[in-house]
């Protein structure tokens, strides 16, 4: 029988993690997967005399390691808590990393984690290192520009209308949607700037049980970007993996805002406006989520996104509702998804 790729591919991380005595000997016989994401990356748990460590599989071409190595040293220096680099082999795409546990915040969120068990605490610690995120240096990073924020929601009306709905727009359609993409790329384009992890939301966030102001440990970092100051905390709380109403993203908006201002970060001095920013940021990046779920099933086979989708669409209804500026896509989405229409806050 041959070896498939995968295969493959774990026989030379075994080999490769056999060599290594750096930071300790490690016991080949616990290597054990842990998750695979998105990507191509895979990642497993081993024990070494202890401790236990996560080995990353990035197989190249598709994965490059370096992205990684490189803002893994950037967010340490600015006191985040991150995957220490004990090992690497940047040819063969392996790392060897410090383990920051077992439970991220989606995963004990679904075990029961609620406010008596410090989910408040747990957030607000994520609140506070993202703003220490926010201070690191990003000058150097890609820009999240206008141009790159338009080519995003291109996946919306092809993989999520056409691909997923079988709606191919009209020319008349297609205006109008290029209307409501407009004035979100615009605004998101002239925000302030800063470092962007791009999906600073619950399965990258490790609990911070134990750490100093329960900070977590941030994970999937090596996409980020230069780009605008309200794009992860929309990521966060308007999360496309759990459901918050609108009250708690609104307490957690405002304790960042708080926390970014003392800071001294550029955040708008009206809370009002604040909020209007990073609604319509969290609206384009769910329009996007919309699509990028939708080819992750129909392009990739990986069907469990599409359990996520009912929510997206809310986030996304709550947002469209509250402005006139999108209520031809409100229109199209009842069209679309035949979903009743809510309402939520107005400000």
């Amino acid at each position: 029988m041959t070896n498939t790729p995968q295969d493959s591919r774990l026989t030379a991380l075994r080999q490769w993690l056999g060599q290594l005595h750096t930071p300790a000997k490690l016991d080949l016989d616990t290597l054990a997967p842990v998750s695979g994401d998105a990507s191509f990356r895979r990642y497993f748990r081993i024990r070494g005399p202890g401790a236990d460590y996560v080995a990353m599989d990035a197989p190249p071409p598709r994965e490059d390691c370096a992205p990684f190595v490189r803002m893994a040293q950037r967010l340490l220096e600015g006191g985040l808590r991150v995957p220490v680099i004990h090992a690497q082999d940047l040819d063969q795409g392996f790392l060897l990393l410090s383990d920051l546990g077992t439970a991220n915040f989606f995963d004990a969120i679904q075990q029961g984690l609620d406010d008596a068990g410090g989910l408040q605490q747990h957030y607000r610690g994520a609140l506070r290192a993202l703003v220490k995120l926010q201070q690191c240096p990003a000058e150097d990073l890609p820009p999240y520009d206008e141009a790159r924020l338009r080519e995003e929601l291109a996946v919306f009306p092809h993989w999520y209308l056409q691909v997923h709905h079988g709606i191919t727009l009209d020319a008349d359609s297609q205006a109008r949607l290029e209307q409501v993409f407009d004035p979100l790329v615009r605004q998101a384009a002239t925000q302030p700037r800063v470092l962007v992890h791009r999906d600073y939301h619950s399965p990258n966030l490790m609990l911070g049980q134990g750490a100093p102001d329960f900070e977590p440990g941030v994970i999937d970092f090596q996409d980020a970007l230069h780009g605008p100051l309200s794009y992860d905390i929309a990521s966060l709380v308007m999360d496309a993996r759990t459901t918050w109403d609108e009250p708690q993203q609104l307490d957690w908006a405002i304790r960042y805002w708080e926390y970014a201002r003392g800071a001294g970060l550029p955040v708008p001095h009206d809370f009002a406006q604040f909020h209007q920013e990073y609604e319509w940021m969290g609206l384009q990046r769910n329009l996007r989520i919309l699509g990028v779920f939708a080819r992750l099933s129909h392009r990739d086979g990986k069907h469990h996104y599409l359990e996520h989708l009912p929510r997206v669409q809310r986030y996304v209804r709550q947002v469209a509702e509250r402005y006139t500026v999108f209520h031809p896509l409100v229109r199209l989405l009842d069209t679309v998804e035949q979903a009743p229409v809510t309402h939520g806050y107005s400000f």
